[in-house]
């Protein structure tokens, strides 16, 4: 069984030094921190990310260094790089689940859901979303820790998936076919798109996003089709 899914941990904006609503640290000396929380390691790792830097590339003296701390004040906070990574995806989870979440109960139609969900996801995929990036590297390339962390937070956005599926085709008075599989098979889908986006040129979004979401109407098309079997 998945252990349940974190709720401490905040949704994290890649655009500010530290997770929302925490405060950095005030320096001390020359580069150093008199304290350290967890979210400051968390907010360090995110800045020494990029395009071609998973979690997984990340030495624990990096992270002490872009922190402002001794190495082994590291140790206060976290047991090993692999908590830190689970924990920074546990906060990239639930901060990409939030801003789709939202998109989807905005919308007002199947076809404005899928569509609006997909454009969000490739807008924080363009807008140098570390988070979303974390995501989608650290399920391929990442310790077997990391990859049951993102395995844990697909599961996660599946049974938020699903429980929007059900509500939508009830509005419409149908129904679908094991609506958890067709939300698994959309999670997968995406991520594995999203991967591919990673390394592809932004001028190719949107034929990626129409082609995904013809993809995920056949699927709920045919869950649709085999309801009625």
């Amino acid at each position: 069984m998945l252990p349940a899914r974190p709720s401490r941990w905040q949704p994290v904006s890649v655009s500010t030094p530290a997770p929302a609503g925490v405060e950095a640290a005030a320096p001390e000396g020359p580069g150093r921190k008199p304290t350290i929380t967890r979210d400051d390691l968390i907010a360090a790792a995110l800045r020494l990310l990029g395009p071609h830097r998973s979690v997984s590339t990340l030495s624990l003296r990096e992270i002490a260094r872009e922190a402002g701390i001794a190495p082994n004040s590291f140790y206060r906070q976290f047991h090993d790089m692999d908590e830190l990574a689970v924990a920074l995806i546990d906060v990239a989870g639930e901060s990409l689940r939030r801003i789709i979440g939202d998109a989807r109960r905005r919308a007002v139609s199947g076809r404005s859901i899928v569509r609006g969900s997909l454009e969000i996801f490739m807008e924080r995929l363009r807008a140098d979303d570390k988070l979303l990036h974390a995501l989608l590297r650290e399920g391929t390339v990442g310790s077997d820790a990391y990859k049951r962390a993102v395995d844990r937070q697909l599961h996660f956005f599946a049974e938020e998936l699903q429980a929007d599926l059900v509500r939508i085709a009830a509005a419409q008075g149908a129904r679908f076919h094991r609506p958890d599989l067709v939300a698994r098979a959309i999670t997968r889908l995406v991520f594995a798109m999203g991967g591919t986006a990673l390394d592809s040129p932004p001028a190719q979004d949107e034929e990626l996003v129409e082609e995904l979401a013809q993809m995920i109407r056949m699927l709920l098309r045919g869950a649709q089709a085999l309801s009625r079997e």
